[in-house]
């Protein structure tokens, strides 16, 4: 029973929500900053460069965030 320790879970569950409030944040960060909307660029005028680019960073922040709490 020593795998099943509650501090053990609860701190997994805390860092991942931090973890993608700092995710959202970050994301909400980057649509500020870009010119237009990114629903509408993507959605409505098929920019799949921004799609891309959009996707990349999610997936660079929440590396840094997965290697920042894992150590």
């Amino acid at each position: 029973m020593e795998y099943l320790n509650f501090k053990l879970i609860a701190a997994s569950v805390i860092y991942s929500v931090i973890g993608i409030a700092i995710l959202f944040i970050s994301f909400f960060v980057f649509e500020k900053i870009t010119p237009r909307t990114l629903w509408k660029e993507i959605i409505e005028e098929h920019n799949t460069a921004l799609a891309i680019v959009s996707a990349a960073f999610i997936v660079a922040i929440a590396l840094i965030i997965s290697s920042a709490i894992h150590g």
